[in-house]
């Protein structure tokens, strides 16, 4: 079994350094290669690969821009390896990670796995809370943090792994974007391969995002589950709901203070100071814990109205995606 790595970037020298400084750190014994492709990059990290070449095996593409997931493919069609293993520019790989991803791979083979993502000491406040609200239970089930359950796990492609036989049989990513990840993982299962979760192969995902780029990210990762939900019915889930469910009941709860009935805004109140308190004590600052229920409120907002208004168009009124959302698919 060979690993191939595929790391699409898009003007990012700075985070494909230290991604493949964590890289140059691994314990593993055996040969893997890294198939990095810049996607129409206005600031290209070929200078940075070039640092690289006596330490890692890496082979360097540039293409047209066509989004992540059509990179992702490219990648992959360039790879010599058996075993395809997909990271995002902005994470930092633990040394023992291809270890990790062996030794589960040889306990209990599969076609398709993924791994969670955690926060290292050196993140910033705001990387901390939104990874946090990113992977905490409280928030998105744990999906991220490792506590979905392992079997039917839909990696995401900061951390994904995929056989050679699943990529050709699947031909890969779609063009949607965000929401190629559960895209792919549900034309896997359609074909009959299995996706898992491995717990201990997590990468250190960096985000480097602002405040309005999260909003925007999760107000995208909101459009896109009707989507997916209209292509593929038999996966809908009311937990998808839940977000706008949440966003409506606050909206609620502020219309009954009008009858002096607070039950429901106490409950959020509630709700919020569970958020604070464990994120405090989680990552050891009140900061962060204040900074995280604002990661949380953006979180939910941003998703819950994203999937209001893609519910309200796709499933109610029966629009075309490409139609009613546009910038969400790239042209390949």
């Amino acid at each position: 079994m060979i690993f191939s790595l595929i790391i699409p970037v898009y003007n990012r020298p700075d985070e494909v350094d230290e991604l493949l400084e964590s890289l140059s750190k691994s314990d593993y014994n055996e040969a893997f290669e890294i198939v990095l492709v810049e996607d129409g990059s206005s600031i290209p990290c070929k200078d940075v690969v070039m640092n690289y070449q006596g330490k890692l095996n890496i082979s360097y593409y540039f293409k047209e821009n066509s989004g992540p997931g059509d990179s992702r493919n490219f990648g992959m069609q360039k790879a010599r390896g058996d075993y395809f293993i997909i990271f995002d520019s902005d994470c930092i790989i633990p040394p023992n990670y291809l270890t990790e991803v062996r030794k589960a791979l040889e306990h209990e083979y599969v076609d398709c796995f993924g791994g969670p993502d955690k926060a290292l000491d050196s993140f910033s406040n705001v990387q901390k809370a939104i990874n946090f609200a990113m992977t905490s239970f409280l928030t998105t089930g744990g999906i991220r943090g490792g506590s979905e359950k392992i079997n039917k796990f839909q990696p995401r492609s900061f951390n994904m792994g995929i056989s050679k036989k699943a990529f050709e049989a699947s031909n890969g990513f779609g063009n949607i974007h965000p929401g190629e990840d559960p895209d792919l993982s549900i034309r896997l299962w359609n074909l009959g391969f299995e996706t898992r979760l491995f717990s201990e192969a997590y990468v250190y995902h960096k985000r480097r995002i602002d405040w309005e780029k999260f909003s925007i990210q999760v107000h995208k990762f909101g459009i896109a589950r009707p989507i997916l939900n209209s292509w593929y019915p038999e996966h809908n889930k009311l937990t998808f709901f839940f977000p706008t469910f949440f966003i409506l009941g606050l909206l609620l709860a502020f219309l009954l203070l009008i009858f002096n009935f607070d039950i429901l805004l106490q409950l959020y109140f509630v709700y919020f100071g569970i958020v604070f308190l464990t994120a405090s004590i989680q990552n050891k600052s009140i900061k962060i814990g204040y900074l995280s229920v604002v990661a949380v409120w953006k979180q939910f907002y941003g998703y819950g109205t994203g999937f209001l208004e893609s519910f309200i168009k796709i499933i109610l009124l029966k629009k075309k995606p490409q139609e009613a959302f546009p910038r969400m698919f790239f042209k390949i």
